[in-house]
């Protein structure tokens, strides 16, 4: 076996993994017994139309699983399918089996490397007995042939924009991962330094005044107690290895450099209330991307937009952003990888974010950083 054909061999299902079952699902299941049913009644011109009826009627359940099991689901209604027309003598000429192909779509949107595999050939050996067992035309067999095709390729387009999606959105994470990790670092680096000075310190007065050796001692211990409580609250970050640039950790008084009033698009008015000194770093750090991500789309996307309102509370409970412009209402918006990267980052700490339609027009981002989430 050839590279190409054992790497589609082994192939997994599709992922991300679908869901069971979706509204659509029952739709289906309610709309196509009274077609088939009135489209038996109508065409009285096909042979053992009852007969197909009925078939394509009890077959119908196959719908409802053909994400999870899409080839068994397809060998199922297939197989059906091709032994009564064997018995009729004939293929199905009522338009309803069109069905069909939503399952052979479902093979190869979701189904694993064998499961397309084999439904490819058991749809071909279907057209193959068509030909043995009937005479159809060059026609018919190349529309069939068209239609299947078609079908299947669609399957595979979405199935892999889906899984290009999936990993982007995963580059994403890392990506938020690796900016807070990097944030941490800076953090704990200027605690470790302070405590190493104090250290140094420590020994050169403690034989003349032990009384400031005292001090000293006092001081790297709160020193390495607040590296602890930022090393606790950021455990679950993962860094990569690689090098990356050094910057200074942002802050709150990032925050308020968003501030702008200019030609070149919404004016920004930044306002924090509560005691920000409160805040570890690496929550004053997140604070400032999530805002600074916000304010940016909002330039960039929000249409007839000509204010943005940044409003920071920090309270005991926590932090609490609110950023909303005035631009035109919107119904809804699909997720991108910016609001994607902001809500991995809220949850790292903790906390949430969202993002919607302002009741009375415009967008809306709202982010919470419970305490309990960063100091646990």
């Amino acid at each position: 076996m050839t590279s190409p054909a054992r790497a589609l061999w082994d192939a997994p299902p599709a992922s991300p993994p679908p869901p069971r079952r979706v509204w659509r699902d029952w739709v289906l299941v309610a709309v196509i017994p009274p077609l088939a049913l009135l489209e038996a009644l109508l065409r009285t011109d096909v042979p053992s139309r009852w007969l197909w009826a009925i078939l394509l009627i009890a077959l119908v359940p196959t719908l409802l699983w053909r994400r999870i099991r899409p080839f068994t689901m397809l060998a199922i209604a297939f197989g059906v399918g091709t032994v009564i027309s064997l018995a009729a003598g004939g293929d199905p000429q009522l338009f309803t089996t069109a069905y069909f192909l939503i399952l052979v779509y479902a093979v190869f949107r979701w189904g694993s490397g064998r499961a397309m595999l084999g439904g490819g050939a058991l749809v071909l050996g279907g057209i193959l007995l068509s030909l043995v067992y009937s005479a159809p035309t060059v026609t018919d067999v190349i529309g069939g042939l068209a239609v299947v095709v078609t079908t299947s390729t669609l399957g595979v387009a979405f199935r892999w924009r889906s899984g290009a999606r999936a990993r982007e959105l995963d580059r994403m994470r890392l990506l938020e991962r690796e900016q807070l990790a990097r944030d941490l670092h800076d953090t704990v680096a200027h605690h470790v330094s302070a405590i190493a000075i104090q250290a140094q310190a420590g020994t050169v007065v403690a034989q003349g005044d032990p009384a400031a050796a005292v001090d000293v001692l006092r001081v790297i211990e709160g020193e390495a107690s607040r590296t602890l409580d930022e090393l606790r609250s950021m455990v679950r970050v993962l860094r990569r290895t690689d090098a990356a640039e050094r910057a200074p950790t942002p802050g709150f008084d990032d925050l308020r450099r968003l501030a702008r009033s200019d030609a070149a698009g919404p004016t920004v008015d930044v306002q924090v209330d509560g005691d920000v000194d409160s805040l570890p770093p690496p929550v004053s750090a997140a604070v400032f991307r999530l805002a600074q991500e916000a304010v940016t789309n909002a330039r960039r996307h929000a249409r007839a937009a000509t204010r943005v309102d940044v409003h920071v509370r920090v309270d005991g409970a926590g932090v609490r952003l609110d950023v909303r412009d005035d631009g035109e209402s919107v119904a809804s918006a699909v997720p991108g990888y910016g609001l994607t990267g902001m809500a991995e980052r809220a949850d790292l700490l903790g906390g949430t974010c969202e993002a919607g339609p302002a009741p009375g027009g415009g967008w809306a981002v709202t982010a919470v950083l419970p305490r309990a989430g960063w100091a646990t």
